[in-house]
């Protein structure tokens, strides 16, 4: 059977165009100030592994939009498609399947790709996580080094996971593409935040964003806002001692997608029941556990379907009886000194 790298040359070939592995990076970094090293020429080859909950991952990489893009995606065998070199793959290139989607782009630096937290199947959503086409591996910055909240190329990379979803991934794995949510962390919450959702969520309406540790207010036009902002899950997540560029970011995003609902005729109560914010942990950037970057992130991954798809919020390991505090009236985040 071939591998995807090679069939996608045929059945994509305006699309994919020569697909090649990224080179391996390494695990330095993880916040939205700072980035990885970049280090490493090793080919990343299609692999098929195991996830935690004993379904298959496949770690793969195209070419979107002349960018190479490496993701991974997990899901049982069965709906892989036959295009794919998983082991009892079955499904046919573009079918709907009944599983749906988690896409998440993590931090500055990488850690959360490798982490691959939202793996395995949760709330019917499988896992599907993208590395940034960037040495440093930032969302929304390709080239140079870390520069804190500036995104100069968010559109773009923005623009490249829209298609990957859209046109990419339908060749790979069979899911309902009306139930695609997405999740950031750090770098990636601002690219989620300040470029994906305003351009591209419409095309992804009745689903959600999670957008952990970072928020940025839209840096482009809003396209199609009722065909989102009226019925999209938006939740931001954070901690006490977040970092200082990010404190009033944060609110600032908050404020900008509230008044985007407000100015599309809900009301508070509706504006309450699909925005919500919690910044309970007294834990530095990430640190949800309040204990470390990566666990604090796993915490709040494990917790999704409670979280955004109508659970009552309630997370083991967070001191409050729900994180899904509406936006309204808590705006204004109140934080402690930033962790050093």
């Amino acid at each position: 059977m071939l591998t995807i790298l090679s069939t996608l040359l045929l059945v994509l070939p305006s699309l994919i165009g020569n697909t090649y592995a990224l080179p391996q990076r390494n695990r330095n970094g993880g916040n939205a100030n700072q980035g990885g090293t970049g280090q490493g020429k090793g080919q990343a080859s299609t692999r098929v592994t195991t996830a935690t909950d004993g379904s298959s991952i496949l770690d793969t990489t195209v070419n979107v939009n002349g960018v190479p893009l490496r993701f991974k995606v997990s899901g049982p065998a069965s709906e892989f498609t036959t295009l794919t070199s998983v082991t009892g793959a079955s499904s046919a290139p573009n079918s709907t399947g009944k599983l749906g989607l988690n896409v998440l782009l993590h931090g500055d630096g990488g850690q959360s790709f490798f982490d691959f937290p939202n793996q395995a199947v949760q709330g019917n959503l499988m896992g599907v996580v993208v590395l940034a086409p960037s040495e440093q591996l930032l969302w929304g910055q390709r080239t140079g080094p870390p520069s804190g909240l500036s995104r100069p190329d968010g559109a773009a990379d923005s623009q490249a996971v829209r298609d990957l979803v859209k046109q990419v991934l339908p060749q790979v794995i069979a899911f309902d593409p009306a139930n695609v949510f997405f999740t950031g962390v750090s770098g990636g919450s601002l690219t989620l935040s300040g470029f994906f959702i305003p351009a591209h969520l419409s095309e992804f309406p009745n689903t959600g964003v999670l957008l952990m540790c970072g928020g940025l207010v839209p840096q482009v036009d809003v396209v199609d806002a009722a065909g989102f902002i009226t019925n999209s899950k938006i939740h931001f997540q954070s901690t006490q001692q977040e970092l200082e560029l990010l404190q009033p970011a944060i609110p600032a995003a908050i404020k900008a997608y509230e008044a985007l609902a407000a100015g599309q005729g809900l009301n508070a109560r509706q504006i309450g029941a699909l925005q919500t914010v919690d910044n309970t942990p007294n834990g530095g950037h990430c640190e949800f556990d309040e204990a470390g970057f990566s666990s604090g992130i796993q915490l709040i991954s494990n917790n999704f379907a409670s979280i955004m798809q109508g659970g009552n919020g309630a997370v083991q390991g967070i001191n409050a009886k729900t994180v899904l505090k509406s936006v309204v009236g808590n705006e204004n985040l109140k934080f402690a000194a930033a962790a050093a």
